[in-house]
């Protein structure tokens, strides 16, 4: 079977997610950098990244990342549905995000 990837713009970086990973799993696996303040916990949004393409390759938002976006970011981010959390959305197909400051550590 093919290994989803996730496309992290506006560099360009495929990253790839086996079985279910989170985004951000993913990325430290291969060794980057993805911007956190609660270290993956799914209480801040500093990880938080926009969906370009493939949303429906993401699992549905759960509850908890749901209060966390509307709290910090504001409920009308929910109703674009674009926005997720890298540390809570896993992977089941190809995706392509925009976030800034994901680099190699």
């Amino acid at each position: 079977a093919d290994v989803p990837t996730v496309r992290v713009l506006p560099d360009g970086l495929t990253i790839e997610a086996v079985g279910g990973q989170t985004i951000m799993d993913a990325a430290h696996e291969l060794g980057l950098y993805w911007p956190t303040t609660c270290g993956g916990e799914g209480i801040c949004t500093t990880c938080a990244c926009t969906v370009e393409d493939g949303i429906d390759n993401l699992e549905p938002m759960g509850r908890s990342e749901r209060k966390t976006l509307a709290e910090e970011r504001g409920a009308e981010v929910l109703d674009s549905g674009k926005v997720r959390l890298a540390c809570q959305a896993r992977v089941h197909g190809d995706v392509t995000v925009t976030k800034r400051g994901v680099r190699p550590e």
